[in-house]
């Protein structure tokens, strides 16, 4: 048991390094997010979501569920043909900038 405990802790310690994308990159990427994600990942219109501070990990997830089809409802047509144009690198830096965003 303890040493599957440890196992799963030193799993977690890793993602952290899965999410290598570059903020800066992702900052000058992310023109055609503001429309709907605002500014700095804050929205001002309820229908979108507040993406600032979120796990990068996780935006990154999210990102390539839209691009591949495995979300739908809601934006996803529209979140999919924004990341039809992305590629793998454009997601993690900007899952890395949305992530380093105060909520």
């Amino acid at each position: 048991m303890k040493r599957v405990c440890l196992i799963m802790a030193l799993g977690m310690l890793s993602l952290p390094a899965l999410a290598d994308g570059d903020i800066a990159s992702g900052q000058n990427k992310a023109a055609a997010c503001v429309a709907c994600h605002g500014m700095e990942g804050k929205v001002s219109v309820p229908a979108y979501p507040n993406i600032a501070g979120q796990q990068a990990l996780y935006l990154e997830l999210a990102m390539k569920a839209y691009k591949d089809g495995g979300r739908s409802g809601g934006q996803a047509e529209v979140m999919k043909a924004y990341m039809s144009m992305l590629g793998e690198q454009d997601i993690k830096d900007l899952a890395a900038y949305y992530a380093s965003l105060k909520p």
